[in-house]
């Protein structure tokens, strides 16, 4: 099979985990026997910093053209300590889910028996959680009429019923696919945008008679996560407040350096690790590739449909932790912490010995 990827490492620690994400990736090709070509396009402050713009037409168009897109993180300090900034690394991950059309962000959140140590809910609570967070990512506060002024500033959570419908569709079917237990999360005590959500939700709630659907406020959500995160199977909702509800999410493992993500819609799909760009450990071979690796994992699931591909990559990843080849954030005490690119080492020698 032909494989074409779009590679856009971003900023701060993204050039590292991409690096030997797509070492794997070439790994699993040569042992399937897959030809794969790959090409690298700009993003964030490093397309700032050499054209001008975080998103480029130019990595667009590779995007489009591109069977898959396996993405970095971008953000860097400059710009976060100047909020007058005109142009910002993010702006650019706003615009490529914008053209692109990626109005789903798939985000798994599961914990490892190895790692329940690492998180901070108790053993009872998080051992064998394993939910899915699926956020719609084009809509709401992040992209509707704003107004920015020194005395006054709004931002509009706007939504349509298609984009409501479509994004539940999504939870649905993953629902299908798992538990059969879909939980909508919004604000309809208060917010209008949340109504629809609801309302909407009801109405197609019965075109899925095999999926048991539920509803929960996001301030009940948030707390319902830590108190008992066993409860969740599939969970859908907005834009902002999935924001929050994945990072929250994802220190239920212990690392964020461990859970990956898809982000699906209309043109090519982007597969990224859920942790930022951490630009104090850039250039230093310390972050934890694992997240980025797994995202390579679901780029061969999701975009190409080669499901034994993503097992072995799962299953390195699984051997990986089990033989403590960990980078420091993750490791026991008793073991010597490796470097990213050591783990990218062992992960390739593993592939290729099984």
């Amino acid at each position: 099979m032909n494989l074409y990827i779009a590679v856009l490492p971003g900023d701060g620690i993204g050039p590292e985990v991409v690096a030997q994400a797509l070492r794997v990736v070439r790994a699993v090709c040569e042992k399937f026997n897959h030809q794969l070509t790959y090409e690298y396009g700009l993003c964030g402050a490093s397309a700032i910093d050499a054209v001008g713009d975080p998103y480029p037409e130019k990595t667009h168009q590779l995007c489009l053209r591109s069977d898959a897109v396996l993405y970095g993180a971008v953000g860097d300090p400059r710009f976060d300590n100047n909020p007058s900034a005109p142009v910002r690394p993010e702006q650019g991950l706003l615009a490529m889910r914008k053209k692109l059309g990626l109005f789903a962000n798939i985000r798994p959140v599961q914990t490892f028996d190895c790692l329940v140590h690492k998180s901070p809910l108790k053993d009872e609570l998080v051992r064998g959680a394993d939910f899915i967070c699926i956020r719609e990512l084009t809509g709401g506060m992040y992209f509707g009429a704003k107004l920015e002024g020194d005395d006054e500033a709004y931002d509009t959570n706007h939504y349509t019923r298609t984009e409501v419908e479509r994004i539940l569709r999504v939870a649905y079917d993953y629902a299908r696919q798992r538990r059969h237990h879909l939980t909508v999360v919004d604000k309809a005590n208060v917010l209008a945008s949340s109504r629809l959500w609801r309302k909407v939700a009801q109405q197609m709630a019965p075109e899925y008679p095999d999926v048991v659907t539920d509803y929960m406020y996001v301030d009940n959500a948030s707390m319902r996560m830590i108190q008992e995160p066993r409860f969740f199977d599939v969970m859908v909702t907005e834009n902002t407040f999935g924001d929050i509800l994945t990072d929250e999410g994802s220190c239920i493992t212990g690392s964020m350096g461990l859970l990956p993500s898809a982000s699906v819609g209309i043109h090519t799909s982007v597969f990224e690790p859920i942790h930022g760009s951490w630009p104090q450990a850039a250039g230093q071979n310390i972050a934890n590739p694992l997240a980025t690796v797994l995202s390579a994992a679901m780029m061969f699931d999701y975009a190409f449909h080669l499901p034994d591909e993503a097992a072995l990559i799962r299953a390195a990843v699984d051997a990986s932790l089990a033989a403590n080849a960990r980078t420091a954030d993750i490791q026991v005490s008793s073991a010597q912490p490796l470097s990213t690119s050591q783990v990218g080492d062992w992960l390739v020698d593993w592939i290729k010995a099984n």
